[in-house]
């Protein structure tokens, strides 16, 4: 997909998005993904030469290689979202091999998966793709369903299996957030010691933040705050979802907030709201990327290419999107991973 495709794709919206300019937070004030990121950033901390070689290698892979973004392929839906509900459009996902194909033809940088996903084709892949081991999961067994993300692995299996990352998810807000952030932190400090680098899924979740005047759970001070604390956790990379303009502190009337915080450094325009995410993980040193968002029908396409955008310009580092890719068929979900590669391929689609 080249630059006029793209306009043509984003329609009306071409001349928002494509020139917005972030007055508020300037695009001197964060860190750019860049082709020499991983040493810029992590060669001076306290993560070792394996954990930094391994995000080297992540960075170097695929299509979007040695570009400074990312494209993870994730199928931890199966989990969080049950797995016929995830894969009745295309049974095909059920089989793991054909889950590492899509990603490995379709040009991932990584793919992440639950540990027995991964554990059945580990020794054929490992060293084709990189291999992420997602070890925290919130099944949807029990009754009533909860907010809680518990560990269904550890750092040393996916160390065993060939894998060079681990994630985890931490519902920051639930009522289990305590107990997950000191489990979590842990498993991230374990996955250092044996050169592991950390992907962190940072999601607001709990049932007050259902309101009727809004859904909180995404709201840009909420998610902003976790992504903030998932960094002071030591993520190598931050997960978060696409961020609404809806002002959550002073909605729920909780936390620490003032109105001239959100008057300093937020409008409500969709690279300004990324931005501000983008600045909690310390100005952009820790690289942020998105979720694709729910599959849709026919705007599949717009919508991704439309995040890929406004992730781009805001100063994100790429994306995590599969529910759109299972949905279709196999050569449609490589064109739709294709298409939002090319965003970050296209030099004309700057840092606002």
């Amino acid at each position: 997909m080249d630059h006029n495709q793209i306009i043509t794709l984003l329609g009306e919206e071409a001349e928002y998005l494509l020139n917005h300019k972030c007055e508020k937070i300037s695009r001197e004030k964060i860190y750019h993904p860049h082709a020499n990121l991983v040493q810029d950033v992590f060669g001076s901390s306290d993560r070792s030469p394996q954990v930094i070689d391994n995000l080297k290698r992540l960075y170097q892979t695929g299509k979007l290689a040695n570009s400074g973004y990312l494209y993870i392929f994730p199928i931890d839906q199966g989990i969080e979202h049950t797995a016929a509900y995830s894969f009745y459009h295309n049974p095909d996902y059920f089989d793991p091999e054909n889950v590492l194909l899509t990603a490995i033809e379709g040009g991932a940088n990584a793919i992440t998966a639950p540990l027995g996903l991964l554990g059945l084709v580990a020794n054929k892949y490992a060293d084709q793709i990189p291999l992420i081991v997602k070890v925290t999961h919130n099944e949807l067994m029990t009754y009533p369903n909860k907010h809680h993300q518990v560990p269904f692995a550890s750092a040393q299996q996916a160390y065993n299996m060939g894998a060079i990352g681990v994630g985890a998810t931490v519902y920051f807000g639930s009522n289990l957030s305590t107990t997950e952030i000191q489990v979590v932190s842990e498993i991230f400090a374990e996955a250092h010691q044996l050169g592991l680098f950390t992907v962190l899924w940072c999601y607001p979740r709990n049932d007050a933040y259902y309101r009727e005047d809004g859904d909180y759970n995404q709201a840009i001070d909420l998610t902003a705050q976790a992504i903030h604390l998932g960094v002071t956790m030591e993520a190598d990379i931050i997960k978060q979802k696409f961020p609404s303009p809806h002002r959550g502190f002073p909605a729920l009337q909780y936390s620490k907030y003032t109105d001239e915080m959100y008057d300093a450094l937020l409008t409500d325009h969709p690279i300004d709201l990324l931005r501000y995410q983008v600045l909690h993980a310390y100005g952009g040193r820790i690289p942020v990327i998105n979720s694709g968002g729910e599959a849709g029908e026919d705007d599949d396409l717009r919508e991704a290419v439309r995040t890929a955008v406004i992730n781009k310009r805001g100063g994100g580092s790429g994306l995590i999107m599969g529910r759109k890719v299972f949905k279709k068929s196999k050569r449609e979900g490589i064109s739709l991973m294709n298409a939002v590669m090319d965003v970050y391929l296209d030099s004309e689609i700057t840092v606002a």
